[in-house]
């Protein structure tokens, strides 16, 4: 069975993650407020009542389709980064709703993303919460397929 890999063998696909996790983030939640603001005439305006929600669903597909067809988002391949499962395979459709789902979670309770926030700094895989519940990782995205 193919695992993810092993940080200490091969440092070179964790070697700044942690960054490319954080600058990755602003470019899909620019890029969600962006789509958001051309959905806001085809509402005639009053998305802006609702705005908020209107950014989690708009987020939320934007997450579960872009990492379902290239198991990263668009702010991830600019990055060079990739999120793997546990067996080191892309993200499907189920691992992405459920990635998304964590996401979404954490980003709701304060406690869990600042807790996500340290894993990722500190673990060796640079795992968030829900990477660990899932047993996914980001990595870089390597050369050849």
């Amino acid at each position: 069975m193919t695992q993810t890999p092993d940080p200490d063998l091969h440092p070179q696909f964790y070697d700044g993650i942690a960054g490319k996790r954080l600058l990755a983030w602003i470019v899909d939640v620019t890029l969600v407020i962006v789509f958001c603001l051309l959905i806001l005439p085809f509402t005639a305006f009053t998305g802006l009542f609702f705005f908020p929600f209107l950014t989690l669903v708009v987020g939320f597909a934007y997450r579960v389709a872009t990492l379902t067809s290239g198991s990263a988002t668009w702010g991830m391949r600019l990055m060079a980064m990739e999120l793997r499962d546990h067996r080191d395979r892309p993200f499907d459709f189920m691992t992405a709703l459920l990635h998304t789902i964590g996401y979404s979670l954490s980003m709701t309770v304060t406690i869990i993303q600042v807790v996500s926030a340290v894993l990722i700094c500190t673990t060796a895989r640079r795992q968030s919460l829900t990477d660990m519940a899932l047993g996914t990782v980001p990595v870089n995205r390597r050369l050849s397929r």
